[in-house]
């Protein structure tokens, strides 16, 4: 089977990041002109997924309105000539297909594919963090797709981190870190 759906989780309340995360999702922080989130999904969308669905909490609708069709917006690009940027607006919220799904709850990091499955059904699909913001070449959802493909088993991406780096709150340096899938 083809994998063309990717569940995005993004619910949680982004406490590392707090303060900053208080009055912004945390996939929604900016790496230089994009919020990671944006970056997650052109990597699913370069890897041939077509179908985004996003497992939301009640303080993230800017994610959602991120990727939406802002009509008023292209409007004034449009009359203040700002082509650049119009195209860039036209073609965020043209990436894929977006369906968003409200998590009920804070249960853990299954919750959201298990939001997800009415959506999902019984299809091989990609899960993907939202604010995980990870550069590989090829990227790593082609990686675990063309992996997916040969064997069919499911795959899990990850990335090697040396012990002496790792808390219980996360990573605390990235060094030597692994770049492909063995």
């Amino acid at each position: 089977m083809k994998i063309t759906k990717a569940v995005i989780p993004a619910a949680g309340f982004g406490t590392r990041f707090l303060p900053q995360t208080k009055a912004m999702p945390k996939q929604m922080l900016p790496i230089v002109d994009k919020p990671i989130v944006q970056y997650v999904v052109e990597q699913a969308v370069s890897a041939g997924i077509d179908e985004i669905v996003i497992v939301t909490g009640w303080h993230k609708r800017a994610i959602e309105d991120h990727f939406d069709y802002p009509y008023e917006l292209i409007k004034t690009l449009e009359l203040q000539k700002k082509d650049k940027l119009l195209e860039e607006v036209k073609r965020t919220a043209e990436l894929a297909n977006f369906i968003y799904i409200r998590q009920k709850g804070p249960y853990g990091n299954g919750t959201p594919v298990l939001c997800a499955k009415p959506v999902i059904g019984d299809e091989p699909f990609v899960a993907i963090w939202g604010d995980e913001f990870i550069y590989a070449n090829p990227p790593r959802a082609r990686q675990c797709i063309e992996v997916f493909e040969k064997y069919g088993d499911p795959v899990i991406s990850a990335v090697r981190v040396p012990k002496e780096n790792v808390t219980r709150y996360g990573i605390v340096e990235a060094t030597n870190v692994e770049k492909n899938i063995d």
